[in-house]
Formats: structure tokens, C-alpha cells, sequence
């Protein structure tokens, strides 16, 4: 009888630990926008605040080039290995990414591709859609089949890097995967826009980037979890 209740109370705690084990992996993610102030972030290519035409309010970072030419932002952390969860929401015709993996000083890196994939001119271009909404731009499609919810409704994108393999997300749905540095990639680097830029995707760890390119752009729920 002492052997059974000793074998349930350990069985017991023994659940109590995965289960405070795995609440503990759920509340990893680190917020990387507070919701109001541009703490944390800065001009990808110059240590100076972001401009007029970013905006960090009511829970959103936006992007508004009516309001002046602005330029791409950054963390200022920066991480390795990630897995990186961000809502978006893209204008009509609008074009922006996610970068990560840049090279130092730049804001060449590689990059969550986010279009008006039926509306803008570039997600025409490149190689069987690679640079559609959830490619790794210009680089490697997105699944075809991706559950994309269009231009002017909220997205989730999210970034998984795990030593050199890497994943993008869609709205809960694995659309692409590759291995940095394998033979495929760098066949696909060779074909791209990037192929006579040194040490292009090569960084080990980088900031998070913003994309400002002349169009309307909306994100929130910045969160990431380092691996």
C-alpha cells in the first residue's frame, strides 16, 4: 500500500513539473513594443530616434509616408537564435517586410516579405512568387496555399531561427523553411538580387527590422522568444 501511494504522489508531481514547465516556455516571449514609446528602437542606419512618418500608439507602430520620408527601424537588441511573433496589417497596394540576420550597419538581411500580394507590382516580379506575402524575399516562395487574409486585415507573422534552420510562419501555418548556408541557399542567393552583396544572410545574430517603403504599414504584438 506505502509502494502505491509513493509511486502516485511522485507521478503527481512529476505532471506538476510539465505542466509549470510548459507555462513557463508559454511566458518566454519578451514584448518588443510597449504599446506607446519607441523604446527599444532606433533608425536602422543612424543611432537616432525614429522619424515623424513612425508612429507608437494605442498599442501599434505605424508607418505613414504622408507624413515624411522616413526610413527603416530597428531593436536595439539584438538576437541569435528566435522565435519572433508579430500581428501586421498592410495597406491596399502597400509593400514592407521583416528583416533579420543583417548585415552590420545595413538593413540588407533577410526578410519576411509582406505585399498587397494582388496589388502591388513587385509581388508580380522575382521567381514563382518570392516575393509575395511570407516569402523569404526574392529568395524562396511562400506555400501557395498560405492562409493570407489579404491587404487592410490583421496578419500574424511569425520568424522561427534555430542555428541555421528557419522557418516562416503565416497565421498559425508552417509556409517555408530553409537551412541557411546549405548548397539550395546559396543557389537560391546566386539567382537573387542579393548575389554580389558579401556576406549576405551570414550574420549569427542581428536586430529585428521594420521596413518603411513608401506605403502604409501597421504592426503590434511584438513579442519574441529566445531559443
Amino acid at each position: 500500500m506505502k509502494l502505491i501511494i509513493y509511486l502516485f504522489v511522485a507521478l503527481f508531481f512529476a505532471s506538476t513539473s510539465i505542466t509549470n514547465a510548459q507555462t513557463k516556455s508559454e511566458n518566454d516571449y519578451q514584448s518588443l513594443f510597449d504599446g506607446k514609446t519607441f523604446n527599444g528602437w532606433r533608425l536602422a542606419t543612424r543611432d537616432t530616434a525614429p522619424g515623424i512618418s513612425w508612429s507608437a500608439e494605442n498599442g501599434e507602430i505605424s508607418f505613414d509616408p504622408s507624413k515624411g520620408h522616413g526610413s527603416d527601424i530597428i531593436t536595439t537588441r539584438s538576437f541569435k537564435d528566435f522565435d519572433l511573433s508579430v500581428d501586421f496589417k498592410i495597406s491596399e497596394g502597400g509593400n514592407s517586410g521583416i528583416k533579420y540576420f543583417l548585415l552590420p550597419d545595413t538593413n540588407l538581411g533577410c526578410e519576411f516579405q509582406i505585399i498587397d500580394d494582388s496589388r502591388h507590382a513587385d509581388a508580380k516580379l522575382g521567381v514563382n512568387g518570392n516575393r509575395k506575402t511570407g516569402a523569404l524575399y526574392d529568395l524562396i516562395p511562400a506555400n501557395a496555399n498560405k492562409p493570407f487574409k489579404g491587404a487592410g486585415q490583421w496578419n500574424t507573422a511569425r520568424i522561427v531561427s534555430k542555428g541555421n534552420h528557419v522557418e516562416h510562419w503565416l497565421n498559425g501555418t508552417k509556409i517555408l523553411e530553409y537551412e541557411r548556408g546549405s548548397n539550395e541557399f546559396k543557389h537560391a542567393i546566386s539567382l537573387s538580387k542579393f548575389k554580389d552583396i558579401k556576406g549576405f544572410s551570414e550574420a549569427t545574430s542581428s536586430p529585428i527590422l521594420l521596413q518603411a517603403h513608401g506605403d502604409k504599414v501597421w504592426y503590434k504584438n511584438i513579442k519574441i522568444k529566445e531559443l
